[in-house]
Parts: structure tokens; sequence; C-alpha cells
């Protein structure tokens, strides 16, 4: 039962939606009835004074949360990075999003070649890309925002520049296959 806690609570750690129960228990693969318990017991670990995170319950979803003790300090943190320049991962991260999007955080992370997590929170908080569950891939996929595309001043995503060139590049769609390019020859 403690592999399950710790793998509920990393999985709870990671992600900026809540989770549903049976979701939980799908990617654990283990009974809903022991994802209930762990949750419970995930709730009464952090629910209590003087902790920073909370894990907090609606019907059959389930998130971790701030203290609302530190509403004021979080917003403010938020604020300040929402604001800022973007660093040229995120660039490189919104450049992969609106050029391929939908895509999923392990084909964004197979271009990068680095874990993303952080840097796509970061820019579903700014408002540039949005998650939605993809059902056929049994993922969280990534797109552009309409606020992104209103930034821009363009309507849809094809009238990026050499959108229809970048958007199905020869290179990524080996990257994305797993077939090794250099052993072809291909930068």
């Amino acid at each position: 039962m403690n592999n399950l806690k710790s793998k509920i609570e990393s999985l709870l750690f990671i992600t900026n939606q809540p989770f549903k129960i049976k979701k939980l228990a799908d990617l654990t693969k283990a009974e809903k009835k022991d994802v209930e318990a762990v949750v419970q017991d995930l709730i009464n670990d952090y629910n209590q004074a003087g902790k920073g995170i909370r894990v907090q319950r609606l019907e059959d979803e389930v998130q971790m949360i701030t203290a609302p003790e530190n509403a004021k300090l979080v917003k403010d943190f938020i604020k300040e990075e929402t604001t800022g320049e973007l660093t040229r991962a995120a660039l490189e991260t919104l450049t992969i999003v609106a050029y391929r999007g939908p895509i999923t955080r392990a084909e964004i992370e197979q271009i990068r070649g680095v874990n993303c997590a952080v840097i796509l929170r970061n820019l579903l908080v700014r408002g540039l890309v949005t998650s939605q569950e993809d059902k056929k891939k049994m993922q969280t996929s990534y797109n552009i925002s309409f606020d992104f595309l209103k930034f821009l001043g363009i309507s849809e995503q094809k009238e990026l520049p050499d959108w229809q060139k970048l958007n199905s590049h020869e290179s990524l769609e080996k990257v994305l296959s797993g077939q090794d390019s250099k052993a072809e020859g291909s930068v």
C-alpha cells in the first residue's frame, strides 16, 4: 500500500488538474477501493495546520493545492512568473506546441530531449497553451490557446509562418517515430 501511496502522491504532485479516482486506479493498476483509501490517507497527512500543501477531494476527483493561508504569497509569485519574459526553453516548447499541436508531453520531450513538465505547467498558467485528455493516446495533449493566436494576430494555427513545412517536417517525423536520423545521415 505504501508503494501505491507513493505513486498516487507523485501523480497528484505533477498535474495541474484534478484526477478522477478511476483514472488514478487505471494508472496505478490498483483497485478503486485501495485508491480511495490511499487518497483518504493523503488527505489525513496533508490537511493539517502548518502544512503548505493540501489534498482536496470533490466527489470522485482529487488534487493537490496550496494551503489557503499562503494564497497571497503564491498568487504574487505566479503573477511575477507569468508576466516576465519566456525563457529560451519555454519558447522552444511553445514553438513545438504551435507547429506540432496537438502533441503529448512525451512527444515534446522526445523532440527537445529534456523533461518539459514545469515548462508546460508555466505555459498553461500563462494561458498560452491548453491541455486536453487524448482518449486515443490515453495521455494529455497540448495545443496553443486562443489567447496565443490573438496575441499573434492570427485566426488559426495554419497561419503561422512556414506552418505547412514545419508541421510535417521529415526530421521530426523520424524522431517521433523512433527512427535514428543520424544513422540515416540526416540532421
